[in-house]
Order: C-alpha cells, then structure tokens, then sequence
C-alpha cells in the first residue's frame, strides 16, 4: 500500500458515505455524482486492500474493518482540523478551536452563559459543543474526538482525569394542580405510591436517582423513561406523573404550569471536567477548562 495514492478527499468522501448509508445520499451533501462517489470508494477499497462497504439493494452499510476506520478517522480528522485551525488563526492572533462534550442538561443549564461569557472575554476562541448523552460524551473524551467534556460524576471512577466544579440537588417537578404543589419540600419517602417520568438510563443522572430512591427506601414506580428533561416537562404538563430533576434544568419551568419543590434528605449531583490522562490540553482548550472549572458551585 502506498499512502501517498490515498487522499484526504477519498477520506472526507468515505465517511460522508459511512454517515449517509448510500452513495446518492452522502454524494448530495458534498456535491458529487453518485457514480463519482462509488469510483472513489472503490479506489479507496483497493488501495487498502479490504472492503470498506457491504452494499444491498436498499442502502450501503459498514463491514467491520470499514466500522474501524471510520472511528479512528473521525478522530484524526478532528485533530487535523483542529490543528490546522490553530495554525491558520495565529496570524490572526487567535487561540483556535476548542471541542467540549456535554450532556442535554448541563449544555443548557450551563454551557449558554459560559458560551456568551467567553465570546465577550475570549473572542479568539471558537467553542463547538457537542450535546450528547452521557454515554456518548464520555466515549468522545475517551477516544480523543473532542478536547474533554463536562459529566455528570459517574458512580464508578474512570480512567480520566476529572476535576469537579459544581454540586446541585436534585428536585421534584409536579403540576401545580397536585396536591404537595404548596409545600415547602417533599420527603424522598413520599414518592412511594407516585408514578414517576425519569431521565432514561443514559443520562448520567439516572443513576444517581435510583441510589437516592434505594437510600430513601423508595420502591419507584417508573412509568415513562426519556431522554430530554423538556419531553418530560411536556408530560408532565398533561397531568401524568411527576419527576425528579437536577436543579439546573429547572430554568424552562418559568411561566409554565409546572412547579419544582426541594426534596428532603437533599440528594445531590457532581458536574466534572474530563480528559484523557495521557492527552494534554492545548493552550486555547486549556484556557477554556480553566474558565469552567471556575464557575464553582459546590456545597
């Protein structure tokens, strides 16, 4: 195999068809014929000397080795063009492009003001976020795609460096036509005999949750696992059910008919910031972490 015969476009044209399952698809989006986009791959194919695509009649899926390489590219190319981000705005004097990975919770209950906070202090920097589960975000850090991520401190300790910025109970969210709308708090115990709309198991809350129910001595009764805090409020908001929220995400409940009420014994998340150990920052990404990390908010 000689790497000097395999361009940087055939790359670009490989996972845009990775990501389209089809040639017609993925060549519309780039601007190339279907029977350009087929050649390339197969020139691709027989440069690497495996097959990279099983096609059906119905659309074009990964093999195994073609599933391989388009993790490990989607990775290379995002250092690529962060790199070539970073050398290009340095004669503009500009620090680059920094990648972060947040869950849907902390992207908007905290990422939206740092966001504006750094264009105003730091316009050289470019922030990309990248909402994602908790799953997800973590397998972005881990595999290099994104600079690090803001997560939810999983119960289990990872193999990453963290540092933990912020700490926030957990709260219960009901219409305000229930009957414990009026109080002051609830007790976790309460909960007993109420049907419950959860965050679903990827969410880095979820677990979190079920150990407060357990310590509680709670046996829940789940009728609704979802994965946006705002489909739950609209469930909510047809009468079915209540939840238990981490307070950030109660800003959306302004003018609405919901209500959040503490609950007591206070149960409470830590939000951390997450690299690889063996990957250092870069100046701008770094700069982006240390702004983060002072946005404390612990108990």
């Amino acid at each position: 195999m000689n790497l000097s015969n395999i361009s940087l476009r055939q790359l670009r044209i490989f996972l845009a068809v990775a990501e389209y399952h089809g040639f017609s698809r993925a060549g519309s989006m780039i601007g190339l014929t279907q029977s350009a986009m087929s050649h390339s791959i197969g020139e691709l194919e027989n440069e690497l000397g495996i097959r990279l695509f099983a096609r059906t009649t119905r659309e074009v899926v990964l093999t195994q080795q073609g599933a391989e390489l388009s993790l490990e590219l989607r990775r290379l190319l995002s250092e690529l063009e962060t790199t070539l981000y970073n050398v290009q705005n340095k004669k503009e004097k500009r620090s680059g492009l920094v990648h972060v990975a947040t869950s849907p919770t902390i992207s908007a209950g905290i990422m939206p003001n740092c966001i504006a906070q750094l264009r105003r202090i730091y316009p050289q920097i470019n922030l990309v976020i990248h909402d994602q589960i908790q799953q997800q975000t973590l397998a972005m850090v881990v595999n290099g795609e994104v600079d690090f991520g803001v997560i939810v401190e999983p119960l289990t300790p990872l193999e990453l460096f963290t540092e933990t910025f912020w700490e926030e109970p957990f709260c219960l969210v009901v219409p305000k036509s229930h009957p414990v709308s009026q109080r002051d708090a609830v007790n976790w115990s309460d909960l007993q005999n109420e049907d419950l709309v959860l965050l679903d198991n990827g969410s880095g809350s979820r677990p979190l949750i079920n150990n407060a129910l357990i310590r509680n001595n709670v046996t829940p009764h789940v009728i609704q696992e979802l994965g946006h805090v705002t489909t739950i409020f609209q469930i909510l908001s047809s009468g079915i059910g209540v939840s238990i929220i981490p307070e950030l995400a109660l800003a959306s409940l302004e003018n609405s008919d919901l209500v959040a009420i503490p609950l007591w014994p206070t149960e409470t998340r830590r939000l951390q910031l997450a690299r690889r150990r063996q990957r250092s920052l870069s100046p701008s990404a770094a700069l982006v972490w240390g702004f983060i990390s002072q946005l404390k908010k612990l108990s």
